[in-house]
């Protein structure tokens, strides 16, 4: 998912034909899937279920740091430019309405931070262990927070290395220092997840960063144990024979119990820190097939998460040790091995029910590749056909900015012309922030600047701005989101894009950082001079 492998170019047989609508909002408040419903401030009709799903939909990009897929754009920049690069990346994020980033913190056993886990990334400076001068993860949570976008912090568990050669790691690496835990796979490095002290070595180093950095979410992706290699086992029999050969007969329902201790652990670590940082998991788009599991979908994929990845995503949901799951189904309507809508339903009738959310992880790396223009626009248009599925998550973010077939284009002025509030968890901890009270306006120059009291107690990490236009009534549009402004009572947002010459009434509601939504502010109406 990471760029390190590319899935088989899709061949178009997409025959579903879906209008690519404008996905505008013909709401009044919040009344969303995951959500509860804003104040009855606004005298509108109830929301209609098909404009819901766009008002509430977690939206993201993958920010691959390994091999300098996204960020960096190379190693060794000096400080100023990686910074740079990256705050671009966060405006363009910002520019298509996106609301979260999926950041690539710990690509191989290394970090972005300091760690007592794993040697700075060679990805920063070019040299494994290298200071390079600065805490990139401090900075990119700051900065993503700054523009009230989510921060996901991505970690690879088990990769150590892309290299089979373990002197050539630091010095100081923990590889290093334990060669016992590490097994050389297909010209490549792993750490051995049969080995509980990997296990709990793993676990240690992610909650590294969800104790001591205000990050939203631990996100993994599909990477536990290796896709297979031709004609070679992965390398664990002395493992088994330890730990698993007495209770498991087969070895590979020993691995996969391997990883679910692995997840229900971590999982249970989380919340035992901070209840109310996210789980979540992008695995492979096929769990079984249907061939060899009749519970599995109609696809014939050469790899799956249950038989190569010894990663049976099924019990983590049924579990509940996932908040979200963000299939990767990187093909296109219609492909015979994997029909993308053949596996959303699929995966919809596995989260039906279940304590957990449902992204798409959207293949933006293909888009030129599909022999239909429209196959990404086809395809967000479709999940919002399906009601499990709340959000996307696109790889990876510079396939975007490269603006294939117009897609950044389509997202920034179509697609996500306007902002959307990601979906609350009821089961994750948080509340409903008290209303703001006082909302003021005034103009300056063409700008109308809103003015607001919020109580410094409040637990409101960020508000939201709802225009209504006195000439199309009810028609509420979700302005932007503003992230609070430390302790002040008074808040502040600016709308930059009011017309001369209209007249528009303001609300706005307090939100916490779990998006849970207070009810509306009384409006507040004014003409644009």
């Amino acid at each position: 998912m990471d760029g390190l492998k590319r899935y088989p170019l899709a061949q178009i047989s997409a025959q579903l034909v879906l209008l690519l609508g404008m996905l505008g909002l013909q709401a009044c408040g919040v009344d969303a899937r995951g959500s509860e419903p804003a104040g009855s401030s606004i005298n509108c009709p109830p929301v209609q279920k098909t404009d819901s799903a766009a008002q509430r939909q977690l939206r993201a990009a993958w920010i691959a740091t390994v091999t300098n897929i996204d960020w960096p754009s190379k190693p060794g920049l000096p400080v100023a430019t990686q910074k740079q690069e990256f705050i671009n990346l966060l405006d363009a994020l910002r520019q298509m309405h996106m609301n979260a980033a999926i950041v690539q913190v710990k690509p191989a056993a290394d970090a972005f931070y300091p760690s007592h886990y794993g040697p700075w990334s060679q990805y920063l400076t070019g040299t494994q262990g290298k200071d390079p001068g600065y805490n990139p993860l401090a900075f990119m949570i700051e900065e993503s927070h700054r523009r009230n976008l989510e921060f996901h912090a991505w970690f690879n568990p088990f990769r150590v290395s892309l290299q089979d050669d373990i002197q050539k790691l630091a010095p100081n690496h923990p590889a290093r220092q334990h060669p016992d835990w590490v097994v050389s796979y297909g010209g490549k490095l792993y750490y051995n997840p049969g080995l509980p002290e990997v296990r709990t070595f793993v676990i240690q180093s992610i909650l590294e960063v969800v104790k001591n950095y205000d990050i939203d979410a631990v996100h993994l992706d599909d990477y536990f144990y290796p896709y297979r290699v031709a004609g070679q086992d992965f390398p664990d029999q002395a493992a088994y024979q330890q730990y698993g050969a007495a209770h498991f007969p087969n070895k590979d329902d020993w691995r996969r119990d391997n990883i679910n201790r692995f997840m229900q652990d971590l999982a249970q670590s989380i919340k035992q820190a901070k209840s109310y940082v996210k789980l979540g998991v992008s695995p492979f788009g096929v769990w079984r097939n249907k061939s060899v599991d009749a519970t599995g979908s109609d696809t014939t994929a050469g790899q799956t998460d249950y038989d190569d990845l010894f990663a049976d995503t099924r019990t983590w949901i049924r579990q509940g040790w996932l908040d979200y799951i963000a299939p990767q189904i990187y093909w296109n309507f219609g492909f015979p091995a994997a029909a993308y809508e053949k596996l959303v339903q699929w995966w919809s009738q596995e989260v039906r029910g279940k304590r957990v959310q449902l992204y798409i992880g959207q293949a933006a790396y293909k888009i030129t590749n599909w022999s239909d223009s429209n196959e990404m626009p086809k395809q967000l248009q479709y999940n919002l056909t399906i009601h499990e599925v709340q959000g996307s998550i696109f790889f990876s973010l510079k396939d975007l900015l490269a603006n294939p077939h117009n897609i950044r284009d389509l997202l920034s002025n179509d697609i996500y012309k306007q902002p959307a509030l990601i979906p609350t968890m009821p089961w994750l901890a948080g509340k409903a922030p008290q209303s703001v009270a006082h909302l003021s306006t005034q103009q300056a120059g063409s700008a109308i600047v809103l003015h607001w009291q919020d109580t410094t107690n409040n637990n409101a990490a960020y508000y939201a701005i709802y225009r209504v236009e006195s000439t199309q009534q009810c028609q509420t549009m979700l302005l932007d989101m503003t992230r609070k402004a430390g302790n002040n009572s008074t808040q502040e947002f600016r709308d930059t894009t009011a017309v001369k010459g209209k007249t528009y009434t303001y609300y706005v509601t307090a939100l916490d950082r779990l998006h849970h939504e207070s009810k509306v502010s009384a409006g507040i109406k004014i003409t644009v001079r």
